[in-house]
């Protein structure tokens, strides 16, 4: 909501943009060592369909 408000806000973005890399790279360890604790999360938090 932020983000789509707030355009220009560039530094946010970059934060924003930082975090959602992060998760990534933990989502994907995740997925490598216990797919069934992955599948769980990610149906949990409702980023995959």
């Amino acid at each position: 909501v932020h983000m789509q408000a707030n355009k220009k806000d560039y530094s946010s973005n970059r934060g924003l943009l930082k975090m959602v890399g992060r998760r990534r790279k933990m989502l994907d360890y995740l997925k490598k060592h216990d797919v069934n604790r992955y599948r769980e999360l990610v149906q949990k938090l409702g980023l995959r369909k």
